[in-house]
């Protein structure tokens, strides 16, 4: 069991400010609910300042409220990071590292990256947890994650960049595509092939989004999904998809995709970040994951981009 050193209204105030709800968090921390009103109205009290608005559907904080959440978060995962330190004081115990990444790099590259790392760190326990952009982005804000892999096309607030390099959206082909045997691809040229998009969710939909509405061109995409997962296998000899070369790279080794990148500016503004939370010190094992990460992203990205072979 892990010491509890923050204050009783301390924890009443960053469980509402998790879950925007005074009776979730009574129900998280197993008290009523008036119980943590009252802790979150002493608070307020004390520091002469509202920390949350109150609507009907639940509670938002004020900037007051977020500085001081954020403030808190860095503090509890620094005492849980001291507590995990001493704990394994005069021993070998196992050291945890909880990442987030999107999709696209669920299926392959991380999985690598991880089993490479454990490798060289035997007894480290890494925790992998999946989900959207904006999802990977507040599991990190909750402090539920230490490091986060994703595309980028803004800066997001609260969190530190620990890398940052050029993600542009490639054209996936199978190899006997027309447009495999071209170095460049345009948004003029995919739009007349049958495409494979994600969601107006994913980054790579926005961006080609934007350039067919600047050159005036329309498309109608005949698979959609968040996943490229379920896109991949449905890609034919006709078939463009939109990807990041990440997700990929294993299909472009052996040989059964290749990738081109797009002409237009707006494709080639994304980028790949690694993530952690502002104001927070990774302790060494993270550090020498962020670094072992970067290294394997640098590495793909060395890689071809396959080449094309004539249709049959």
């Amino acid at each position: 069991m892990t010491p509890q050193l923050l204050s009783i209204p301390m924890r009443h105030f960053l469980e509402v400010a998790r879950s925007g709800s005074v009776s979730q968090a009574a129900a998280r921390l197993f008290v009523a609910s008036s119980a943590v009103s009252r802790q979150i109205a002493r608070l307020e009290d004390g520091l002469g300042t509202p920390l949350f608005e109150r609507h009907a559907r639940g509670m938002a904080l004020t900037p007051a409220g977020e500085r001081l959440a954020a403030h808190l978060r860095n503090a509890q995962l620094d005492i849980e990071q001291v507590i995990e330190q001493v704990r394994d004081l005069g021993g070998q115990g196992a050291h945890r590292i909880r990442m987030a990444c999107t999709e696209g790099f669920a299926a392959h590259f991380m999985p690598q990256v991880m089993r490479s790392f454990e490798s060289l760190h035997a007894g480290t326990q890494l925790e992998l947890h999946v989900g959207s952009p904006d999802g990977v982005s507040a599991l990190l804000a909750r402090g539920e994650a230490d490091i986060a892999l994703k595309y980028v096309v803004a800066p997001e607030p609260g969190l530190r960049i620990a890398h940052s390099s050029g993600a542009p959206v490639f054209a996936v082909l199978r190899p006997d595509h027309p447009l495999a045997r071209r170095r460049v691809v345009s948004v003029a040229d995919a739009v007349r092939y049958p495409l494979a998009v994600g969601d107006k969710g994913v980054t790579a939909r926005q961006l080609f989004d934007q350039a067919c509405s600047l050159q005036g061109l329309q498309y109608r995409a005949i698979f959609i999904s968040n996943f490229s997962s379920v896109l991949l296998p449905l890609l034919r000899a006709t078939d463009v998809m939109l990807s990041g070369h990440l997700t990929v790279t294993h299909l472009i080794d052996a040989g059964t995709v290749v990738a081109r990148p797009f002409a237009e500016a707006p494709l080639q503004q994304r980028q790949l970040q690694v993530l952690a939370l502002e104001g927070r010190t990774l302790p060494p094992l993270a550090q020498a994951f962020v670094q072992h990460l970067v290294d394997a992203i640098a590495s793909a990205g060395r890689r071809k981009r396959g080449r094309a072979r004539r249709a049959d």
